[in-house]
């Protein structure tokens, strides 16, 4: 049932994804970004407890909506937050950053799984949200400019 789990994510996903954006204009890039690495790092957390088929499909769902409210968001700050004449660098640096830090973070959740089982490795990727989503409060601005 994998491969349908992968597909039902992203159709999920897609159809997230358009209200996603609107809400993103309507109420700003930083609280829709915090509310999405909150939904992350639940998702993650019942992850790692989740026993039964029908958990880990609403789980699934939820974390299409995750990505339905982020993705796009995440592109939008970078827009919002780069000049004009250096918006090209800036998502080359944030595509960078996100694909430099894959592979080192799937090779953690792996070797966290191996060692502890999945309730750490889910636990660690949730405790891992939950402080990017403190840190990002701390650090973007409340205000960017088009919000």
């Amino acid at each position: 049932q994998v491969p349908l789990l992968w597909a039902f994510l992203h159709v999920v996903k897609s159809l997230a994804s358009t209200p996603g954006g609107a809400l993103s204009d309507r109420v700003g890039r930083r609280p829709l970004l915090l509310a999405g690495w909150a939904v992350y790092a639940l998702v993650y957390l019942g992850f790692g407890f989740a026993v039964t088929a029908p958990a880990i499909w609403g789980l699934m769902a939820l974390y299409g909506v995750y990505h339905g409210l982020t993705e796009g968001t995440e592109k939008a700050l970078v827009a919002d937050l780069a000049a004009e004449d250096e918006r090209g660098w800036a998502f080359g640096w944030f595509n960078l950053v996100l694909g430099l830090s894959a592979l080192p973070a799937s090779l953690l959740f792996g070797a966290l799984w191996d060692w502890r089982g999945a309730s750490v490795a889910f636990g660690f990727g949730a405790a891992m949200a939950g402080l990017a989503a403190l840190l990002a409060a701390l650090a973007l601005p409340r205000e960017v400019r088009g919000r």
